[in-house]
């Protein structure tokens, strides 16, 4: 809203300073400001509404130290995250870009299932929440709409490197000369693949025993990946949401790097310097990163060791599917496996502990396990780690892999 009340005082009356509101650094600069007043300033109001309407959880004894007296925190704290990251997004991002409309829906979408589940919990007095079919079929469905609206939207196109460069060019209302030319825009389900010298990769060649009509075809294949990149890292948040601060801190790394991510991508230069694709308005990404990091900084103030306040799957659905949308629209999804290895450790912890637990069960009439614990942080809990120890070396692993996914832009 601000954007467009800047752009208009800025061409109707020329007022000095208004024309600041045209660059992205800027407005994501102040979108983290902002998101940060929101969830410093509301986070705690929000929190004693929180504790005078009993919305506490309930805790169940795994006999681990320090979780009985975590009995009674308030949780739906998400509802701190969501709000902190969509009142900066509706002031100052441009509210006719389709990524950043998209990024909307999704918060909305999963926070609204993640809240439900959060209530039938809470005020239900059932501790297995939202049965996991209609927690599937909602980010199944979500699945579907964003691989609809990238794959089908006109304004949702990407463009490839030509050999030549332009004079001339206007960028951010000023002229600069030597950018490179790109070919025009083209819808395309290609997307980057690490570690290889011709880093794109397009979906539609899977389909290519089709015949030679195989990419009026490629929404097949394009839009089930969809689905489970979505269901898989929101899933992957949710599970890595047991410890203070351990999901809200490892989201907020992973926010910086998509900011960078989208940042080169809607970029003439830095596409140009990166050799990969030029995605045209996804830049605009980068003022919804900027809140997201704001937000899940924010948070983490009063989600850090001993939190006053737990995210629930209010916040927990909804990052994870933030940072799945985000990745797929700016064509980095294949980053997703080292950009967020914390999650996916987190994932493949359960799913290895449930399934030898399963197959032992069958084979030797005595289930056994492979982690003391599953997820992977509650096996470092029940190795005596200090909870604090578990999730500093989580962060740390994960500024690793944040760094080592940016630069594989250039190694290859």
């Amino acid at each position: 809203m601000l954007y467009y009340l800047f752009e208009y005082l800025d061409q109707a009356y020329d007022i000095p300073g208004t024309g600041v509101f045209k660059y992205i650094t800027f407005r994501a600069g102040l979108a983290i400001v902002l998101s940060l007043v929101v969830s410093l300033l509301f986070g705690k109001k929000i929190i004693n509404l929180l504790q005078k309407q009993q919305i506490g959880e309930t805790i169940r004894d795994l006999g681990l130290d320090g979780q009985t007296q975590k009995a009674g925190t308030p949780t739906m704290g998400g509802l701190i995250i969501i709000a902190a990251i969509l009142i900066p997004v509706l002031l100052v991002a441009k509210l006719d870009n389709i990524y950043v409309l998209l990024l909307v829906l999704t918060t909305l979408w999963m926070g609204g299932i993640g809240f439900a589940d959060d209530y039938i919990k809470v005020f239900k007095k059932n501790k297995e929440g939202l049965r996991g079919k209609f927690k599937i079929l909602g980010q199944v469905t979500l699945g579907v709409i964003v691989g609809s609206i990238l794959y089908f939207h006109p304004d949702v196109a990407m463009k490839e490197q030509a050999v030549t460069q332009s004079d001339n060019i206007e960028l951010y209302g000023e002229t600069v000369d030597n950018l490179p030319l790109f070919n025009d825009a083209e819808r395309s389900t290609k997307t980057t693949i690490p570690f290889f010298k011709n880093n794109e990769f397009d979906y539609a060649k899977l389909l290519m025993w089709i015949g030679p009509d195989y990419k009026k075809y490629s929404w097949i294949i394009f839009i089930p990946i969809v689905i489970f990149i979505i269901t898989a890292v929101s899933n992957g948040a949710n599970l890595t949401d047991g410890l203070d601060g351990l999901a809200t801190g490892t989201s907020a790394i992973i926010g910086v790097a998509l900011a960078v991510l989208a940042y080169v991508s809607g970029s003439l230069i830095f596409a140009d310097y990166l050799n990969i694709m030029y995605i045209p308005q996804s830049g605009e990404m980068v003022v919804f990163a900027a809140a997201f990091l704001g937000a899940c900084i924010g948070f983490l103030w009063y989600n850090s060791f001993p939190a006053q306040v737990f995210m629930g799957d209010t916040g927990s659905l909804a990052i994870g599917a933030i940072i799945a949308t985000f990745a797929i629209a700016v064509r980095k999804e294949l980053l997703i496996p080292i950009l967020c290895g914390v999650f996916l450790a987190e994932n493949i912890s359960v799913i290895m502990q449930v399934s030898y637990f399963k197959y032992t069960k069958k084979k030797f009439g005595e289930g056994r396990r492979i982690f003391l614990m599953s997820p992977l942080h509650h096996h470092y809990q029940k190795k005596g780690y200090h909870e604090s120890k578990i999730v500093t070396r989580f962060w740390i692993v994960g500024i690793m892999l944040a760094v080592f996914a940016i630069i594989t832009l250039k190694l290859r």
